[in-house]
């Protein structure tokens, strides 16, 4: 990597909202969201959610939230030890 480059972007929301969905998202937990033009041009996020799979919702069910980089790796490294 040069000194212009930058480590990719990890990106991560905050659930607020399951709507019906109750098995696949927790309200208050922390999700790693995946990056998709398509999704974001109809209002949704593409989210890896309790089944460990990526799935679009509703925005609104989300709030964005920028995790310091070593809590965000943290957090993967736990997701792919949980798998």
């Amino acid at each position: 990597m040069t000194p212009d480059s930058a480590p990719p972007a990890r990106h991560f929301a905050i659930c607020v909202e399951t709507g019906e969905d109750d098995v696949s998202l927790e309200r208050w937990k922390v999700y790693q969201v995946l990056p998709d033009s398509g999704a974001e041009a109809l209002h949704q996020l593409r989210i890896v959610d309790e089944s460990g799979e990526d799935y679009l919702y509703p925005e609104d069910y989300f709030r964005l939230v920028e995790l310091p980089p070593a809590v965000a790796e943290l957090y993967l490294a736990a997701l792919r030890h949980d798998s």
